[in-house]
């Protein structure tokens, strides 16, 4: 099976830097496993790659389709999936950067996800329907037709809920219980590791920076495009800079309430990835050196030769 290794981390956490100083030691690419940076022209809100680190290591998975395009787990699969191949074909190897644990987990632990295209009519129903009556009307739609998975879900994440909904409405059954396979790679997995006071903290000075950037006007310019609608307007930072849009909050009260949201993204991350996950090495991300060295260690585990690799 082809070589796969995972940096995995919660936002602020330094993944990005750590994979462009891994990039001067192996020659990698970047499987990019994050649901926001794979849309175009939100570069500013998803602390998406620079341009400079974008040139210093080849990323997958980054910008690759329009903001309000329809996305699956099943299609970030397939992609991750031809990315890895075709790495193994080149003699690369892959480190999957992972801040989305959802994705990170698919991969790594071979789920069997359903194959259903997306229903943009149903979506749209669906969003209008969570805007009128709040997510609590999802909960209850899905109630309806599949109560084992509304139970499971919860009131907590609307676009699992809508999700759910449409395979449902596309099967005519329950959506199946989560199959987990043989992931079709030999894998090894470093985790980046900082308090949650100092995640907060760069989270904090990371939000700063983003408005100071033009997330306002980025925020803008895709509501004059594309709506304010589409699901990916919903995500942190630009559901509140979407506020400003509207004069609904001022860019103080909206900077503040992105620092909160940041902070229970943060937290929700945690649960994906668990400081007590035996499969993941944790290291100390302010090491920068030390998680370098991990990062080679583990690859040196997979097989990955480094004076060979280098050529």
């Amino acid at each position: 099976m082809p070589p796969l290794l995972a940096l995995l981390g919660p936002t602020a956490s330094g993944k990005t830097a750590a994979a462009v100083a891994l990039a001067r030691e192996l020659p990698i690419e970047v499987i990019a496993a994050d649901s926001r940076q794979l849309r175009r022209r939100m570069r500013i809100g998803t602390a998406a790659p620079t341009e400079a680190e974008l040139a210093a290591v080849p990323h997958h998975l980054v910008a690759v389709v329009e903001p309000d395009a329809p996305w699956t787990l099943a299609d970030w699969l397939a992609g991750a999936s031809a990315a890895i191949a075709s790495c193994d074909e080149r003699g690369r190897l892959p480190l999957l950067v992972a801040g989305t644990g959802q994705y990170a987990w698919a991969l790594l632990e071979g789920w069997r996800v359903p194959a259903v295209p997306p229903n943009a009519a149903l979506r749209e129903e669906l969003e209008v329907l969570a805007v009128r009556e709040g997510v609590g009307a999802l909960v209850r739609r899905l109630t309806l037709l599949d109560s084992a998975s509304a139970e499971r879900i919860g009131d907590r994440n609307a676009r699992r809920l809508m999700r759910a909904i449409e395979i449902v409405e596309a099967t005519g059954a329950p959506v199946p219980p989560l199959e987990r396979g043989e992931p079709g790679v030999a894998w090894r997995a470093v985790g980046l590791h900082r308090s949650r006071a100092e995640l907060y903290a760069r989270a904090d000075q990371r939000a700063d920076e983003m408005y100071a950037a033009g997330l306002v006007e980025e925020t803008r310019a895709l509501i004059g495009r594309r709506g304010g609608s589409f699901p990916a307007l919903a995500s942190v930072g630009y559901a509140e800079a979407s506020g400003v849009v509207r004069g609904e909050w001022s860019v103080e009260q909206a900077m503040e309430r992105t620092r909160t949201q940041t902070h229970r993204l943060i937290r929700q991350q945690a649960t994906w990835f668990r400081d007590d996950d035996e499969r993941i090495r944790w290291v100390d991300a302010a090491d920068s050196d030390a998680v370098t060295q991990a990062l080679l260690d583990e690859a040196l585990a997979l097989g990955v030769e480094r004076e060979a690799a280098m050529g």
